[in-house]
């Protein structure tokens, strides 16, 4: 059976107590409609993944911001975003972009291994969340076809067992809904049964000071992130992450959005307030020295 939506009031409550929760009519399934015929052609020639991870039956492709203009919606989505960074501001000074990918999973593709999204980076688990993921669906999601199968309350400390106990859930949903989970939370796409194709798009965001999956200098190089509003361009790596992290030339690499910047940059700190305030005593006390 589906899973009842739930509702945006208590969204945040279950993502944190079951690792994940579903916001129904999150956006128009015009929107996602549209979104999906902008897209069609490059999940018509994107060739099929290698390796048994992705999916050998699955086709993937990033770089969703240039491919149409409605991917902006899902970025920006302000609820999303609320609980995006309510889970992950704690433990960094600005959340990034981690993702933007398309995936369709074709007729016959086997069920993903269950996997924690965390596990890209070799860190310190069960302390902390790095990253927040989102599904959008742009067909029916299903158990037949392949919906995502997430193992409720395998997040956080639970996710220092390789695997938990208990059944999985097959989430079901349709355009318009997004499903949120926790890098923590064990999950995995399931195999598609049926003759049809299973589309999706995920938009997932990280801790703005970890490597994120996707390059987004290449994916999305100043001459392009020009274009984008300057929240979006903020969260596809134009954004200084204190201290001095992801910099140029000592600056923000928000600098390179603006024309009339210099082609010689005096380095400008981008501290923390606890390292500026031991900075700015160190360097008075050099100075009641002279």
């Amino acid at each position: 059976m589906p899973i009842p939506p739930v509702t945006q009031g208590t969204s945040m409550d279950h993502l944190r107590t079951h690792g994940w929760c579903l916001l129904g009519n999150a956006l128009a399934a015009d929107t996602l409609a549209t979104l999906d015929a902008d897209l069609a052609d490059a999940f018509a020639t994107t060739p099929f993944c290698r390796g048994n991870f992705y999916g050998e039956t699955t086709r993937r492709f990033g770089r969703l911001l240039m491919r149409s203009r409605h991917v902006e919606k899902l970025v920006l989505h302000p609820d999303i975003l609320a609980i995006a960074e309510r889970v992950l501001l704690p433990a960094c000074d600005s959340i990034q972009l981690n993702t933007t990918q398309a995936i369709a999973l074709h007729p016959g593709a086997p069920a993903q291994m269950p996997h924690r999204d965390q596990d890209m980076w070799q860190t310190i688990k069960g302390e902390r969340e790095y990253l927040v993921n989102v599904m959008w669906p742009l067909t029916p999601f299903c158990r037949a076809n392949g919906a995502t199968m997430i193992w409720p309350d395998s997040h956080g400390r639970q996710a220092l067992q390789d695997h938990p106990g208990g059944a999985p859930v097959a989430i079901e949903m349709k355009p318009g809904s997004a499903l949120i989970w926790l890098g923590s939370t064990l999950h995995g796409a399931g195999g598609n049964r049926s003759d049809t194709v299973r589309r999706g798009i995920v938009i997932g965001y990280s801790l703005g000071w970890l490597k994120p999956y996707e390059n987004p200098w290449l994916a999305y190089p100043p001459a392009v992130a020009r274009q984008f509003p300057p929240a979006l361009a903020a969260l596809a790596g134009y954004r200084q992450h204190r201290p001095n992290l992801g910099n140029f030339e000592g600056n923000c690499p928000s600098v390179l959005l603006d024309d009339s910047s210099p082609d010689r940059l005096g380095a400008v700190d981008a501290l923390r307030p606890d390292q500026q305030q031991l900075v700015d005593a160190h360097c008075n006390e050099q100075r009641g020295r002279r």
